[in-house]
């Protein structure tokens, strides 16, 4: 039985109108959370909620400067993801089970 933990914390993170509206302002490059705060229109704790589910997940990376927090899309977790998406959603023609009897 595969441990799909990893894959669940991927497809959270890809579950939220505001997390996918996050990844397109990341598409972008690099942006401090207090610009996704003003763009978004939303309060800090509400993005460190969001944020912590992405960076969890492996997508978007995270790094200190002075008292913000900088986010940016991980290459390394964003080829995992799509790479797992493939993986779940591709039948495997060969190992599959015939009809019941």
């Amino acid at each position: 039985m595969n441990d799909f933990s990893k894959d669940a914390k991927i497809f959270k993170a890809l579950c939220d109108t505001k997390r996918l509206t996050i990844l397109d302002y990341l598409k972008s490059g690099e942006k401090c959370a207090c610009v996704l705060i003003e763009n978004m229109n939303i309060g800090q704790s509400a993005l460190s909620y969001h944020m912590k589910i992405l960076c969890d997940s492996g997508i978007v990376n995270a790094r200190q400067e002075g008292k913000w927090t900088h986010y940016s899309l991980s290459k390394k977790g964003s080829e995992y993801a799509s790479k797992r998406l493939l993986e779940l959603t591709t039948p495997n023609t060969e190992n599959q089970s015939h009809y019941c009897k």
